[in-house]
């Protein structure tokens, strides 16, 4: 049976470990790169290199940002009154997409005592001198409806119920598009539980 060049296998290694790819994926975009111009290969490595060497985290939202503080929080035309709390910075761009217009604090995890992941390891403490001022009227609490998500939320709430900002949760619930027979016990009962007049 015939080897794969060393160089060639350490780059479908190093494929392997990014989350979501596979190892026939791996290959396929290994190959892809061994067959593209050399322009194309020179391009993407130089893109991976900025990625490291021209992002900073914000300071106040501690979303990744090419200048600190974040364009988010620079913003004028952004509500002050509002801040979104999320668990990473993909759900920053989520939420941008929809008609969300105020501000985002980031935890970059949640809580996970199975995973040794506390409190202490996000940036849920970092929150506190950001309500400090009473500009914030209102913190959306922006987890996923995971067990995890759920937990961080709730301890959030719990940290900062007491000082008189008003704390709300994003809805859960069925999809646009989903199907009632293809959804869960708990998506139902969530939806039901959520329904508002119409």
């Amino acid at each position: 049976m015939a080897s794969i060049p060393r160089v060639v296998q350490n780059l479908i290694e190093a494929f392997e470990r990014l989350p979501g790819i596979g190892p026939k994926t791996a290959q396929r975009l290994t190959y892809h790169l061994l067959h593209a111009p050399i322009e194309e290969t020179k391009a993407l490595a130089q893109s991976a290199l900025d990625l490291k060497e021209k992002t900073v985290i914000c300071g106040t939202c501690f979303n990744i940002a090419e200048d600190d503080p974040c364009e988010f929080c620079t913003d004028s035309s952004r509500d002050k009154s509002i801040l979104a709390v999320v668990e990473d910075p993909l759900d920053v761009l989520a939420l941008d997409k929809s008609n969300y217009r105020g501000l985002y604090h980031v935890l970059h995890g949640v809580i996970s005592p199975l995973e040794n992941i506390g409190p202490d390891e996000l940036h849920i403490r970092e929150l506190l001198p950001r309500l400090k001022d009473k500009t914030v009227k209102e913190i959306i609490l922006a987890t996923n409806p995971t067990m995890e998500g759920e937990a961080t939320a709730m301890y959030i709430d719990r940290l900062i119920s007491p000082l008189g900002v008003k704390v709300t949760r994003i809805a859960r619930g069925l999809p646009v598009g989903g199907d009632l027979e293809y959804a869960d016990a708990t998506t139902l009962n969530r939806a039901m539980e959520g329904r508002k007049e119409y």
